[in-house]
C-alpha cells in the first residue's frame, strides 16, 4: 500500500490528527453556503431556490467523491488523494467566483456544486480512514475530533465572508477563500501517511468491551458490501441524516413561523445547530468508545424521536433553542460514530473504500426530507405533519441498532477440489 512508512521513521500520529482537523474545517465551509445565497440572489435577480441548488448539488456529489477517494486511497495512499481534494476544492471556489462575476448560475452549479462536491467527498473520507489506522486505542474519539472540524467549518467561514462580501463582493470573497482552502488542504495532505503493514501501537491491549468486539479481519470492499450489516449501517446513517438535515434546511423559517422569532434572531438557530453539530461529532464518538456504537445510535434515534414529538408544542424561545441544539448534537453524532462503527465491523485496511460507499447515504439523504418539509409547509402552511412523520420513522428505526449488534462474519474460502486434495 502506498504512502506507508517504516517503523524507524514513524511520524507523530498527533500531527496527522491536527492536519485532519485543519482540512475538515476547510471542507466544512459548505454548511455556511447561506451566507452567499441572498447576496447572489439580489445581485443577479436569481430566486433563492435556484441559488440554494448549489448546496444541494455539493452534498449530492460529495457522495460520489467519497466513493472515488475510498477505492483510490486503498491503492495509492492518503497523501495523493488528499492533495487532489485540495486542488479540486480550492479550484471550485475560484471558478465559482468567476462564474458569479460573469452572472452564470450554470457555471456555479458545475464549479461549486459538482466540482466542489466531489472535492469535498474526496477530502472528507481521507483523514477519517487514515486516523482509524493510527488510533486503535481511541478510534471513536479521534474520528469524532476529525469530523468535528467539518461541523465547525461554517462557524469560521461565515463571519469572515459576512464581512468581506459587503466590502469586496461575492466573486472576490469566493476567489480569496478558494486560494486559502487550496493552500491549507494541500499543506494538511503532506502529513498523511499510513502506518506500516502489521504496525501495532506500543503497549496497546484491547481492554474495553468495545475494543474487544472489533473485528481483527479486514474485509474487502466487495466482500463488505455483500453482507447485510453493510447495508444496515448505510440505512442507519441515511435515517439519521434525513432527520437532522430536514430541520437544518428550514431552521430559520421554522423559528420565525413557529415561535415568531425575527429574521435576525432566527439566524442564531443556524449557529446553534452548527455549534452542536460539531460538538456532537466528538461527544458521541467518545461515548461510543465506552458504550458501543450500536448503543449510541439507539440513543440518537430515541432522543430525536422525543425532540420531534415535542417541537410543535414548544412556544418558549429557550426551549425551542434547546431542542434545536439536541437535533444538531444527534445529527453530528451520527457522522462522528459511523467511521469507527465501520472499522469495527470490517477492519481498517480497506476502510476508505468501504466507508466511502456508506457515506453515499449522506448525499442520498440530502434530498428527500428537505423537499418533503418544504412541500408540506407550502401545502398546509405548517411543519407538524413532516415533523411527526420523521418522529414515527425514528421510533421504528430503534430496531436497527439492535440488529447492528451482530458483527459480520467472513465467509470461509472454498478451494477447488484439486487444491483441497493437495493440501
Amino acid at each position: 500500500m502506498a504512502d506507508m512508512v517504516s517503523d524507524q521513521s514513524l511520524p507523530s500520529r498527533w500531527s496527522i490528527a491536527a492536519a485532519a482537523v485543519v482540512m475538515q474545517i476547510c471542507l466544512g465551509a459548505v454548511y455556511g453556503w447561506s451566507v452567499f445565497s441572498r447576496p447572489l440572489a439580489a445581485s443577479h435577480h436569481w430566486s433563492l431556490t435556484r441559488v440554494q441548488l448549489n448546496f444541494t448539488l455539493a452534498v449530492l456529489f460529495l457522495g460520489l467523491g467519497t466513493i472515488i477517494a475510498g477505492r483510490w486511497q486503498d491503492r495509492a495512499g492518503p497523501r495523493k488523494v488528499a492533495t487532489l481534494a485540495g486542488v479540486l476544492y480550492g479550484a471550485s471556489y475560484v471558478l465559482a467566483g468567476w462564474a458569479a462575476h460573469a452572472g452564470s448560475l450554470t457555471g456555479m452549479y458545475l464549479s461549486y456544486g459538482v466540482l466542489g462536491g466531489i472535492g469535498m467527498g474526496i477530502g472528507y473520507i481521507t483523514p477519517v480512514a487514515t486516523l482509524v489506522k493510527w488510533f486503535p486505542d481511541r478510534r471513536g474519539l479521534m474520528t469524532g475530533i476529525a469530523v468535528c472540524g467539518y461541523g465547525a467549518g461554517a462557524l469560521i467561514m461565515s463571519p469572515v465572508a459576512a464581512r468581506t462580501i459587503p466590502a469586496y463582493g461575492v466573486p472576490a470573497t469566493m476567489i480569496g477563500l478558494g486560494i486559502v482552502y487550496l493552500v491549507l488542504v494541500i499543506a494538511a495532505a503532506e502529513f498523511y501517511v499510513n502506518p506500516p503493514v502489521g504496525w501495532v501501537l506500543a503497549g496497546y491491549v484491547p481492554r474495553s468491551a468495545v475494543q474487544e468486539s472489533a473485528t481483527t479481519s479486514d474485509f474487502g470492499v466487495a466482500e463488505a458490501m455483500g453482507t447485510w450489516q453493510f447495508w444496515l449501517l448505510w440505512f442507519m446513517l441515511f435515517l439519521n441524516v434525513s432527520a437532522g438535515i430536514m430541520i437544518i434546511s428550514m431552521a430559520s423559517p421554522m423559528a420565525q413561523d413557529m415561535i415568531r422569532m425575527t429574521a435576525v434572531t432566527a439566524a442564531t438557530m443556524v449557529m446553534v445547530i452548527s455549534i452542536f453539530n460539531g460538538f456532537g461529532r466528538v461527544f458521541w464518538a467518545w461515548v461510543s468508545d465506552r458504550l458501543g456504537r450500536a448503543q449510541v445510535y439507539f440513543l440518537l434515534y430515541a432522543i430525536q424521536a422525543i425532540v420531534f414529538f415535542s417541537l410543535p408544542k414548544v412556544h418558549s424561545v429557550g426551549t425551542f433553542t434547546a431542542l434545536f441544539a439536541l437535533i444538531g448534537l444527534c445529527y453530528g453524532g451520527g457522522f462522528g460514530t459511523m467511521p469507527s462503527f465501520t472499522a469495527d465491523f470490517f477492519g481498517t485496511r480497506y476502510m476508505a473504500g468501504i466507508c466511502g460507499w456508506i457515506l453515499l447515504a449522506w448525499g442520498a439523504a440530502a434530498v428527500p426530507s428537505p423537499i418533503m418539509i418544504a412541500r408540506i409547509r407550502q401545502s398546509t402552511g405548517g411543519y407538524v405533519p413532516a415533523i411527526h412523520l420523521i418522529a414515527i420513522v425514528l421510533i421504528c428505526a430503534l430496531a436497527l441498532p439492535i440488529l447492528a449488534r451482530s458483527r459480520p462474519q467472513r465467509r470461509p474460502v472454498v478451494l477447488p477440489a484439486e487444491e483441497r486434495r493437495a493440501a
